[in-house]
């Protein structure tokens, strides 16, 4: 694992994958901080329950679904227990457990913890269901896009498809518990986003730069299955191919949550593809790459060697999600073109950018050449 090439040098004092300042240097180590005990409480709620009991319970039931592992309903307990534990000690010494516990490390515990117990994918039969919804109403939507023909126009309609597609995210409590009782509609979502301007909106920005078609090359990190990919992302980045722009998607190497993986990502898009093209639009520029992460949020600091190598002499970086454009990335700068994009699916998040839940983050920064 090596740093992302784009990222400026030297990486120790230009890039550190957090956002919210969890404590200050003037903080006491061994005492945890409101913002540390906030989010905390926002993981013992998302294991992806909103309450600390049912989500482990929650979880529980899931894992124990898990066929592949021996023993599974008494792992499961185990990690329920242990993983309480974990977050507990956190509130009374941050040092422990690896700490202090900022969202890199929370994440890595937990996905740690899960593997070490025998559960690699907990989230596997609803990814496959929702894949499989998307994928047929893939052509509904982008047929929908294909049919505006003013460029901006289109392109905010592929920009708020991203938002909609980024609400399947069951690391958010709410969203799970909405997800597991009514379901969630990609239309219907798509023309009920929370008005502009957003609490980041440098749309009209992007806009502008996207009408003179800029860019030879795009990296996107991508988020969650489901809608989130396929209804929000690769409609976007067949747009992207459509006017000349090489698309690196970037997904990781094993499963977190309900995030897409490298060997799924390449699945759905062979299954989206007729022969070379994407609904009629040529796909020799479309390339897939294992990013060699392993939680649902991102340190760029740690890629694999061969997503750095795809992703030299890229001219745009597209972070995507609310763990890696927003919880981890979102001030994050590059030696080129980059943006940050998702929905604010934590109350704690939307405090801290001073938004509302389930606003949307759609950050711009451009590189003067």
């Amino acid at each position: 694992m090596i740093p992302f090439p784009l990222l400026p040098t030297p990486i120790e004092t230009n890039y550190r994958a957090c956002t919210i300042p969890y404590r200050f240097p003037s903080d006491n180590l061994k005492k945890a901080t409101p913002t540390e005990i906030s989010w905390i409480n926002v993981f013992a709620n998302s294991i992806p329950s909103f309450k600390f009991i049912l989500s482990l319970f929650q979880l529980w039931k899931r894992a124990e679904s898990d066929i592949t592992v021996p023993d599974a309903p008494t792992r499961a307990k185990i990690f329920a227990e242990r993983y309480a534990g974990i977050l507990e000690d956190w509130k009374k010494d941050p040092e422990s457990n690896g700490g202090p516990p900022d969202g890199i490390i929370r994440g890595r515990v937990r996905e740690h913890l899960l593997r070490e117990l025998g559960f690699r994918d907990i989230f596997k039969k609803v990814k496959d269901e929702e894949n499989a919804k998307a994928i047929s109403l893939f052509p509904e939507v982008v047929s929908l896009s294909d049919a505006i023909e003013d460029d901006g126009k289109r392109l905010e309609n592929l920009v708020r498809g991203i938002f909609a597609g980024n609400i399947f995210d069951l690391g958010s409590a709410q969203l799970a518990e909405v997800f597991s009782r009514d379901g969630i509609s990609f239309l219907a979502t798509c023309q009920n986003l929370v008005p502009r301007p957003w609490v980041i909106d440098d749309l009209d920005n992007f806009q502008a730069k996207w009408i003179k078609k800029p860019w030879k090359k795009a990296v996107i990190f991508v988020d969650n299955s489901g809608a989130d990919i396929i209804l929000g992302i690769l409609p976007f980045a067949r747009e992207l191919l459509r006017r000349g722009t090489q698309v690196v998607l970037a997904a990781n190497e094993l499963p977190a949550i309900n995030d897409v993986t490298y060997t799924e990502l390449t699945d759905i898009v062979s299954q989206l593809k007729d022969g070379n093209e994407l609904i009629g639009v040529d796909t020799s520029k479309l390339l897939i790459a294992n990013s060699g992460n392993d939680l649902a949020v991102i340190d760029l600091s740690r890629v694999s060697h061969e997503l750095a190598y795809l992703s030299s002499d890229a001219d745009l970086v597209i972070l995507e999600g609310m763990g890696r454009g927003i919880e981890t990335n979102l001030y994050a700068q590059f030696k080129c073109d980059s943006l940050k994009i998702g929905m604010v699916k934590h109350v704690e998040v939307a405090q801290f950018l001073g938004g509302r839940l389930y606003d949307c983050v759609f950050k711009y920064n451009e590189v003067q050449s």
